[in-house]
């Protein structure tokens, strides 16, 4: 599991392929691509120059919701929001080998996910973030705490990923929740230079 995921993000400036290819040679080893209003067939033509890019950085890639496009563009696995297909369904479809994530905002929703058979959680948002419609409640340093807590109390051992709105100077006060890797995606290609910027990033955590 590593500990930073970066999420594809269009921007005026980069592609969804720039924003993973700068992620990857700032030391990033786990890229989603998310791409929720393109067609299947602009997806499938982004996912292949994506997982080009994860096999010569020998990085895991993932796709954001699209289980029947797993196989045809040679994911990794595949993340599923909460109004996606659910976990059950899909590992029935992708088999066992395939990653499976599940996006969380409350304990509940981790048992869930835990008990579908899930591989690792997205657990957020953090703070409020512009990425991202339709926003659950905000959790804060505190919820992760909590519902990292409710975790171990029940004997759940899932990786929990941090993602929504985190900057810089969240990363060490989330990991120190119990949190196994943090998502980013905003605060990487908001700065001036994004590769740099995820050195930074890889270089911080991992001191």
């Amino acid at each position: 599991m590593g500990e930073i995921q970066f999420i594809t993000h269009y921007t005026e400036r980069y592609s969804y392929v720039d924003s993973a290819r700068m992620a990857l040679e700032g030391g990033c080893r786990w890229v989603q691509l998310r791409m929720k209003d393109a067609s299947d067939e602009e997806f499938i033509a982004v996912a292949k120059q994506v997982r080009q890019l994860c096999t010569e950085y020998d990085a895991t890639f993932i796709i954001d919701d699209r289980v029947e496009l797993v196989h045809v563009v040679q994911a990794d696995g595949v993340h599923l929001g909460k109004n996606d297909m659910p976990i059950d369904e899909a590992r029935q479809l992708l088999g066992p080998d395939c990653i499976i994530g599940g996006t969380a905002n409350t304990f509940a929703d981790v048992k869930a996910h835990a008990d579908k058979g899930a591989d690792y959680i997205g657990c957020g948002p953090f703070r409020f973030t512009t990425t991202k419609q339709n926003l659950s409640p905000i959790l804060g340093l505190e919820g992760y705490q909590q519902i990292i807590s409710q975790m171990q109390a029940h004997h759940i051992n899932l990786p929990v990923v941090a993602i929504g709105g985190v900057e810089f100077d969240d990363l060490q006060p989330i990991l120190a929740t119990g949190v196994s890797g943090i998502a980013l995606s905003g605060t990487v290609l908001r700065a001036d230079n994004p590769v740099q910027e995820m050195q930074r990033i890889v270089s911080h955590i991992s001191e």
